[in-house]
Order: C-alpha cells, then structure tokens, then sequence
C-alpha cells in the first residue's frame, strides 16, 4: 500500500493531461478532474450526483478513455506493413454500448458464447467483423454461429468434426484454429492460458493432423490460425516470441494446402489496478507485435498475413469505476478495521477470484488527507467479501461515495445476483452528459426466472410492508 508520503490524497490519482496518454498506464478515466467541490468528476458529471440521480453501487464508463485505447490500438496495429484488425474481447464487458462505440472506431468484436454472440448482433455488429470463441461450444451455437456468419475459432477435435458437418459446402464458413503456443508469462495462473497445460487449443502435437483434417472440408475455409498466451501481461518479450512460434506454424499450414491469410496473436495486455503497475502503453504493445510479426514473415519468406490482435481489459478496465456508498463501520482492536460498502463480490468477483488489487478514493473528499487503514468490505454473507485490504483511505464515513478505480473489465460481466442483490446500474459519460447503458436490476427482474408449482402455494405472496 502507498506509504503517507506518497499517497497524501487521491488527488495523486489523477491522469496527467496528455494528448498521447495511455488509458492502461492510469488509475482513472483520462477525463478525471478534480471539481472546485472537492469531489471526482468523470466525463465531465459530478460522481457525486451521479450516484444521486441512479443511485448505487453504480458503474462509470467514460467514453473519451475507451475511444482512445481503440483509437490507440487501430493506430499502433497500422504500423505493420500488411493489413490489420483490432477486435474487442467482448467478455471483459458485453455490453451493447461498448460494441457500438468499438465498431464506430473500426473494431471487429470477439464473443465466447452463443449469449455475447446474440449481444453483438443486437448491437448491430457485422458478421464478418465477429470472431467467435469458446473450448466447448455447443452444436447449437455452432448452428448459431454459422447461420450468423462470423468466423469460428475452433478450439478442439469435436468441434472441427462438428462444423464439418454442420456447415455448407456452397458456403464454406470460416473458420480459424487455436494452437497452444507453449509460451510461459509471468500473470495469475487462472488467466494465463498460453502454456501447455491449459484447456484451451490444439496441442502442438496435434497441429499437422488438424491441418491435414481441415485441408479435407469442403465446408470450411481454414482462414489463419490463432493463439492467446493470457491476460494483465506486462512484458513485450511473450508476444514477440509467439509471432515466430505461429509464423512457423503457419508455414506447415500453407504447405498442407490451407489457405491461411489470418493470424491473431491474441490480447492479454495490462492495466495499472495501483500505483505500482507498470504495463507497456497500447502503442509500445502494438509497434512490438506487428515489428515482431513482420520479421518472423519476412525471415521465413512468407505472404504477410492480416495481423489481427484482441484487447479486452485494455481497451475498457481503465475507462470504468464502480462508486459505492459507505455504510457500517467494526473496529477489531489491533486487528482490523472494516468498513462496508453498498456492493461487493457481486458487482466484482475479481478480489475473491483472482485475489486482485484496488485503490479506492473518496469522491466527496477528493483533497482529503489519506490517514487511516481500513479494509473495503462488501456486504456479502461470505467473509471472503473483501475488495480491498488494508486500504490508506481517509476516515470514512457513513454517505461517503467510496470509487474503485479501472472497474471497467470482468465486474460487470462477472457480476451475479448472489444473496439477490440487483445487479448494479452503468452509466456512458461524455462532455457532462451520462446515459444509463445498464438499467438497474429490480426485485422482479431477479425473480422473474423463478417458477412456483401449484403444489407449493399457500399463504399469500403479498411483497412485505404491503399489509
């Protein structure tokens, strides 16, 4: 945790105004500021009052941080020499909002069910710009995704077999292949997904025998190959070594009679979840990637193929906070000190998951003085709902609106209904105006699933407070 010489305020939070700044390389939106009320303001709102008017726990996304992390990733990835394709992974927040904006600035959308493919259709997304994901798909959304016309990762034998009887030959559907790479990156084991031992993709002993396979489907068109190493990566070197690991693998394609023109090395860059985060920029990523893309071609003398890369966290987690109301306060003596919020493992399952790390400011109190140690815990029937631990806060209390930076990424998407709290309310902010993306769930949303045979009625089912 930042000492009481570094972390006076959480006026240090806030990103320097740069007209180049990288969204992934700070805490907050780059829009952050610092109101004359002492309070955060997003997108030009007032969190404040934006809590007020939708109430909370309520996400924040600003829209000038997300369209700068497409526009930096489109423009890094056009430095290499072929052409390229910036798609957004959809799971760090599938949301239709989010898919329009990264479709206005060129994006193509990655989904991972049959639920985000349905998403970015309602969205209005073009098929050929949807690259569909996913170790198990099911024959359904295999249909789904045919019937569509995206392009299908196929990551294992059962699904090749599948599509190559489910699919057209007078329409061959595209098809891409996932190979496990074999390449180590230092990131949390549940999310590192390149080395050997992981679900996901064709091992690479298995390659020249899927090669051999597709080369034999009339109703596929085998159009590159694809690898993903993991997620919230910081170092450059894993990525360069995949463009020669999948250049070689994409010679042994092409001489198996493939028509491979695509190759994805994937996404996985970091952001700073606290201070000592240090990630690449978007544009230090992508120069590396295409640089090192087009030597591993040029050295193996092979056609560029069309470099296509897959953000998810970078492109929103940094664009979004979540802002909670303080409620309860316990004092355990020489222990801890906790302090509950309105939310918790349910808005954000990463802390329990992944055992990330927060930092949290004060919206109403921006200046004020960090002078206190107090662990953020939800309110949750679980005591593993904490969100952050030991956090130099200064003394909240009761009303406080409590922000969780870079919460733009695997909170929304990750978020359930357990104990049957709603899920929480999204607002878009720009210029001063904020436009729910998300409406907040009600009491009947959550059990309007629910099914109650007659054998079960008696009494009466009035809510309560209504007699």
């Amino acid at each position: 945790m930042p000492s009481a010489d570094s972390a006076r305020s959480a006026l240090n939070y806030l990103p320097a105004i740069a007209a180049d700044a990288a969204p992934n390389q700070h805490l907050l939106p780059l829009t952050a500021r610092a109101t004359e009320r002492d309070r955060l303001a997003i997108g030009g709102c007032d969190v404040v009052e934006l809590v007020a008017r939708f109430g909370s726990p309520l996400l924040v996304l600003d829209e000038h941080t997300l369209r700068t992390a497409c526009r930096q990733y489109r423009d890094g990835l056009a430095t290499y020499p072929g052409e390229s394709l910036v798609i957004y992974a959809s799971k760090a927040w599938s949301n239709a909002a989010i898919a329009a904006i990264a479709a206005s600035e060129g994006l193509g959308i990655d989904v991972a069910s049959g639920g985000e493919l349905y998403s970015a259709h309602q969205a209005g997304i073009t098929p050929d710009a949807i690259y569909f994901h996913g170790n198990n798909k099911s024959a359904v959304e295999l249909k789904e995704a045919i019937a569509c016309g995206c392009t299908v990762v196929a990551d294992n034998w059962l699904e090749l077999e599948t599509l190559a009887k489910l699919a057209d030959p007078q329409q061959p559907t595209r098809v891409m292949l996932r190979l496990t790479p074999g390449i180590e990156c230092h990131t949390h084991e549940y999310i590192r997904t390149g080395h050997l031992d992981s679900k996901f993709g064709f091992d690479p002993n298995q390659i020249p025998d899927v090669f051999a396979f597709v080369a034999r489907q009339p109703a596929l068109d085998c159009v590159g190959i694809h690898a993903h190493i993991g997620s919230q990566i910081f170092e450059r070197q894993p990525h360069q070594d995949l463009a020669g690991v999948l250049a070689d693998w994409l010679q042994v394609g092409l001489d198996a009679g493939l028509p491979l023109r695509e190759l994805n090395v994937g996404g996985g860059l970091g952001i700073c979840y606290t201070e000592a985060d240090d990630p690449p920029s978007i544009r230090e990523w992508t120069e590396a990637v295409a640089g090192a893309v087009a030597i591993a071609c040029e050295t193996r003398s092979l056609p560029l193929p069309k470099l296509i890369c897959e953000p998810g966290r970078s492109l929103v987690g940094s664009a979004g906070v979540t802002a909670y109301t303080v409620g309860g306060r316990k004092e355990v003596p020489g222990i801890h000190t906790y302090v509950a919020v309105d939310g918790g493992m349910s808005d954000n399952a990463r802390p329990i998951t992944y055992q990330a790390v927060y930092r949290a400011l004060v919206a109403n109190r921006l200046s004020a003085p960090a002078t206190a140690t107090a662990t953020v815990a939800g309110k949750h029937c679980e005591s593993g709902d904490i969100l952050i631990k030991d956090a130099y806060l200064p003394a909240l209390q009761p009303g406080d609106v409590l922000v969780l930076a870079a919460t733009g990424a695997y909170c929304y998407s990750m978020a359930s209904n357990y104990n049957r709290l709603p899920r929480p309310a999204a607002v878009l902010v720009s210029d001063g105006c904020a436009d729910i993306i998300v409406a907040r769930e009600t009491y009947d949303d959550i059990v309007r699933q629910d099914r109650l045979p007659d054998r079960l009625v008696f009494g009466t089912r009035s809510p309560p407070g209504t007699h």
